[in-house]
């Protein structure tokens, strides 16, 4: 496993490009609406029941308030977990990342603060592997390292636009549903083209790729809270090639009431050396 290979396939399949690399949320490809997307017609294409088409409409518009980038989050995949909060009017952000364990090759811990216009970050690596990273030592301090903007700039692992707030890209998820049906009150299923998510950022080109004329169909749930926002979206990925099947779990809460991203003390923050960057290249 090269520490390149490990960067850029552990993020991807950890359902983000992290920093919370998120999407816009525009129909254009990248997560964010400027408007809500629509469902036109009394039934939907393909000649699904106009019940079908009412259940897609709600599952777009759940996405919307997403963009206001006031909320908390959690991601999960197989052998990884995420969750942080998203607080655009303070121009912050928060994640905590961990990907593997004690047991595994490589670990990693990561915390990520971002209050604009800095980035910090708190790294702790381990696994049977960590001792062959270069540097690694000057890596696992126990303090945040200060980034530098622009070496992260365009850095989907490191960096976060907040005018891009979605770290899931949900938007482009739910606008790739093909078939979905209301299963109780606000619970939904159905199938979804996850083969044109690839820019939601939750979902592994690799794995699209391996996944084949089976990635036109995936199945999903969705849950949404009272006020008809997402609370909850599973992708059920099937076994393809190398990759085991996996459920993709994302949470949205706390919609309005997120909390500002603390600053590190002053006393815990060092600058992030070269070694740091040559990680996440």
């Amino acid at each position: 496993m090269t520490i390149r290979r490990f960067s850029a396939a552990v993020f991807a399949a950890t359902l983000l490009t992290p920093g919370l690399a998120a999407c816009d949320n525009s129909g254009s490809g990248e997560a964010g609406v400027s408007a809500s997307p629509t469902v036109t017609g009394s039934a939907a294409p393909g000649g699904a029941s106009p019940g079908d088409s009412a259940a897609k409409q709600a599952l777009l518009n759940s996405t919307n308030e997403i963009r206001n980038g006031n909320f908390r989050f959690t991601m999960s995949g197989v052998g990884s977990a995420a969750e942080g909060q998203v607080h655009e009017p303070s121009q912050s952000a928060e994640m905590k990342l961990t990907i593997g364990d004690a047991s595994s090759d490589l670990m990693m811990n990561l915390d990520l603060i971002h209050a604009k216009p800095d980035s910090w970050v708190k790294l702790d690596l381990g696994g049977k592997s960590a001792g062959s990273i270069p540097g690694v030592q000057k890596l696992n301090l126990g303090k945040y390292q200060h980034l530098d903007q622009t070496r992260i700039k365009g850095n989907k692992a490191l960096g976060f636009d907040f005018d891009k707030v979605d770290p899931a890209g949900s938007a482009v998820l739910t606008q790739g549903i093909t078939e979905v049906r209301q299963t109780g009150a606000g619970s939904y299923a159905g199938t979804l083209d996850v083969s044109k998510a690839a820019e939601a950022g939750s979902v592994d080109p690799t794995v699209i790729t391996a996944l084949g004329p089976e990635a036109k169909s995936v199945p999903f749930t969705a849950k949404l809270d009272p006020q008809g926002r997402l609370s909850e979206l599973v992708v059920q990925i099937p076994a393809a090639g190398q990759n085991a099947a996996q459920d993709i779990k994302i949470t949205y809460s706390d919609y309005g009431n997120a909390a500002a991203a603390q600053q590190p003390p002053a006393a815990q923050v060092v600058e992030a050396p070269q070694e740091f960057y040559n990680l996440f290249d």
